[in-house]
């Protein structure tokens, strides 16, 4: 899974190419002089042979050198990091337009059958994981190569017989790395998950804090968000733990080795095969031979914690998208009738719904769906929409096979209001141009009137120019449902469907907006889904469900007559209590 990730992340890289080869040079020209310091640094020291006896003229020119050397050092390591941050900043910029474009292209049953705060979790926290784990990467994998290409190569010259001894003991810190590394990934995925868990939790508590405290839940509310906190404590500690083993165990071993080559090195001043300056300098580039490693345990932490993270977001990003369109071409003089063949539906296999349904609605006609809850009218409409494809049958839309209809096309024939009203942040003309964005403000206004909106929002603080906080904070829930109305009026549709429109209205203004639905659905095929039976008597043709099948079907009066369910559903609204 480990290297799954990052072969994943690699060829991303790729479009990055001219960053990446000038960060590149920028690291080896950074290393390069940065490896000629400690040879001017023993040249130096050569030449202060003894008390008395310095070479200063040299020694000020040896200076002089390390100055130049250590500005170019300087300068090239803060263009690599620059040029390293700027790629891992437009990669995770990629990554996360990535990960919402595909929100928008999988099937609604992937959102629908994951928790939402996970998934903001994973577009906003995974992907900055995934930006400084790269970050880190990329670094270590620039100078921790070329800085253990250059020392090896630099303490051969010097003498080959230290440097083989060096680079024997070395694999003992890398399979210590690699041990600590596989210890801690499990742990660090189990981190990433429990925090999608918990920003899910938070998100869905501070999106309904008014039934949290209506309910008095407060206490049971953090008893639960206590459970994730405490049990994201003991997963992070143990990750943590785990993954800070890491650098003090390499840099034992490192020290090790530095103290190895101190002895040989001493051993052979002593013998005459090596000046004390050389020794100086074999010393310092076995301590820059291991310190790559040490860099790298030192941000094992970060590392694995960015791999884990993007394990998750290519989860993501390997979602199946929607089954293609067949068809872009826009549907023009749309009429409306809609066919629904011996359709049959599930969410779960398991579990069927809708079994072998069939409807045929004319242009025009007014069909209410009526039925317990759970009985299937919502997925009727989800699949009127293809938010949901059918499992059998088909559905047609003035003959046509919804499925041989591009999307957009299909989706624009339908005007749609859901029980929960949707408004995002911006004007209130925004957002009621939502569903048409050409609309001109004498159009907007005409809507809104239409949905008796006008007046309300005549009385706002800048009128159409109001700001809607965050789901539409600053709005009661009838008005929130009245702006959704005048938006899908808005749109002027073909078919239009009505779930449950005006059920946070008062009663006053849902005879208006009845009125005005009445007008606009007047020529228009409508589907309204209602559980006030009062509000659908003058409908066309009521279809009852039960257990996903139509039981019943006719007009008020007929169903009436028949004194089946419809009878006995529609008076026990109206008995006495």
């Amino acid at each position: 899974m480990k290297s799954s990730a990052v072969k994943k992340l690699l060829p991303r890289l790729r479009n990055h190419m001219g960053l990446l080869i000038l960060a590149l040079l920028s690291a080896v020209v950074s290393i390069s002089l940065t490896l000629l310091i400690p040879v001017l640094v023993g040249k130096a020291i050569d030449n202060i042979i003894a008390e008395g006896q310095v070479y200063f003229e040299a020694v000020t020119q040896i200076i002089l050198y390390i100055a130049i050397a250590i500005i170019g050092v300087t300068t090239c390591q803060w263009l690599m990091n620059f040029l390293v941050n700027l790629i891992s900043f437009r990669l995770v910029r990629d990554l996360r337009r990535d990960v919402f474009r595909k929100f928008n292209t999988v099937p609604l049953s992937a959102i629908d059958t994951n928790s939402h705060g996970d998934l903001i979790s994973r577009v906003i926290n995974d992907v900055d994981a995934v930006g400084d784990g790269l970050t880190q990467l990329i670094l270590q994998l620039f100078s921790g190569v070329v800085t253990i290409i250059g020392t090896l190569g630099f303490m051969i010259a010097i003498d080959w017989k230290i440097a083989i001894a060096v680079f024997l003991l070395t694999p003992m810190s890398l399979f210590l790395a690699a041990f600590i590394g596989r210890l801690t990934h499990r742990r660090f995925t189990a981190q990433q998950i429990l925090q999608g868990e918990i920003s899910s939790y938070v998100e869905e508590h501070v999106g309904n804090q008014r039934l949290v405290k209506a309910f008095s839940f407060e206490k049971r509310a953090f008893e639960g968000f206590d459970k994730y906190n405490e049990e994201l404590h003991v997963v992070g500690f143990k990750a943590q733990f785990a993954g800070a083993l890491a650098n003090p165990s390499t840099r034992f071993v490192n020290a090790l080795v530095y103290a190895a080559v101190g002895v040989f090195g001493a051993v052979t001043v002593i013998s005459g095969g090596l000046s004390i300056g050389g020794l100086s300098c074999f010393l310092t580039y076995a301590n820059q031979y291991t310190k790559p490693f040490n860099e790298v345990t030192g941000v094992l932490t970060q590392l694995n914690t960015g791999i884990a993270a993007a394990e998750r977001v290519f989860e993501v990003l390997e979602w199946a998208d929607e089954t293609p369109d067949k068809n872009s071409a826009p549907l023009k003089n749309c009429k409306g009738r809609v066919t629904i063949e011996d359709v049959s539906f599930s969410y779960v296999p398991e579990k069927p719904l809708i079994r072998h349904f069939s409807l045929d609605v004319p242009s025009g006609c007014h069909v209410a769906i009526v039925g317990p809850t759970g009985c299937g009218k919502t997925t009727l409409i989800n699949l009127l929409m293809r938010f949901y494809e059918v499992n059998e049958g088909r559905i047609l839309l003035d003959g046509t096979d919804i499925r041989d209809l591009s999307r957009d096309a299909l989706r624009r024939s339908y005007g749609m209001v859901l029980q929960d009203s949707w408004l995002f942040c911006g004007t209130i003309m925004e957002n009621l141009r939502y569903g048409n964005e050409n609309a001109t403000d004498e159009e907007v206004i005409a809507a809104a009137k239409s949905a008796h909106a006008h007046s309300f929002i005549k009385r706002m603080p800048k009128g159409y120019d109001t700001e809607i906080s965050e789901g539409g904070g600053n709005l009661s829930q009838g008005q929130k449902q009245l702006l959704c109305i005048a938006r899908a009026m808005l749109t002027n549709p073909s078919v239009l469907i009505l779930d449950e429109a005006t059920s946070s209205i008062d009663t006053l203004t849902e005879i208006r907006v009845q009125k005005a639905f009445a007008k606009m659905m007047k020529g228009r095929t409508s589907f309204v889904v209602a559980h006030r039976l009062s509000t659908i008597k003058e409908s066309d043709v009521i279809l009852v469900m039960k257990d996903g099948n139509i039981i019943e079907q006719g007009s008020h009066k007929e169903l009436l007559k028949k004194h089946g369910f419809y009878h006995t559903l529609y008076h026990s609204q109206f008995e006495k209590q």
